[in-house]
């Protein structure tokens, strides 16, 4: 029996690793199993030794992995590029996302906006500060604990408006996608994979992200609200 091939990964990833992980395993016959969680705490618990054999998440979170020494050198490939939704509850009235300007106004009109600790937060805060308006809506902003989907907080009725990436609204249930950011404010995040410094499985790992990063994989990703990493992303 092969040695299953353990891994970490942030919440972004986690259906379409889900669907991947059980293809490759009836496909090779070798078992993945895949913790996904808050991408801070992935990254502090590959960093604390922990022995996963592949780690995936955002680009700049794996380069300062890798440039530390946590991950095997040259190991790093890009797996999938996921760009920011926005979220209502179901039933809801639709924000006007035709631009910037009318995101801004949307934003303005919310009485609470749910964001995330991850790469989509930090395009949030961002957005907030270019446009002036961090302190005005600062007292209405709602951050979602870590490996807690925003659409959760939507779904609740805690958050009028929910951001995060588009693949984490999609199993969400009591929410609608109004759509994506508009294409003027759109922030697009690359996935990447890398075989962790404390991998025991090495082999095994190097071969679920020849998989991983494969033209077999691209209609899952793309079901998964997910565009496929070109191929210059790689480590």
């Amino acid at each position: 029996m092969s040695v299953t091939i353990k891994g970490i990964s942030s919440m972004a990833t986690r259906q379409i690793l889900a669907e991947l992980c059980d293809a490759y395993q009836k496909k090779s016959g070798r078992a993945v199993a895949i913790e996904s969680v808050g991408g801070v705490d992935a990254a502090r618990r590959v960093r604390a030794g922990e022995p996963f054999d592949i780690v995936v998440l955002a680009e700049d979170a794996m380069k300062q992995l890798e440039a530390d020494g946590f991950l095997k050198a040259g190991s790093r490939a890009g797996v999938a590029r996921s760009g920011m939704a926005v979220a209502i509850r179901e039933g809801a009235r639709r924000p006007d996302l035709a631009s910037g300007e009318s995101l801004k106004a949307a934003v303005l009109a919310a009485k609470s906006i749910g964001y995330s600790t991850g790469p989509s937060g930090t395009h949030v805060i961002n957005l907030l500060k270019a446009w002036g308006i961090e302190q005005v809506v600062s007292e209405r902003l709602i951050k979602a604990r870590p490996g807690i989907p925003v659409g959760v907080l939507v779904a609740r009725g805690e958050a009028e408006l929910g951001f995060q990436q588009l693949s984490e609204f999609l199993d969400v249930p009591g929410i609608e996608i109004a759509g994506p950011l508009p294409a003027d404010v759109q922030s697009v995040t690359l996935f990447a994979c890398g075989v962790c410094a404390s991998a025991t499985n090495e082999a095994g790992a190097r071969e679920f992200i020849s998989y991983l990063t494969s033209a077999e994989t691209e209609a899952a990703k793309r079901r998964q609200g997910m565009e496929p990493a070109r191929p210059d992303h790689a480590g």
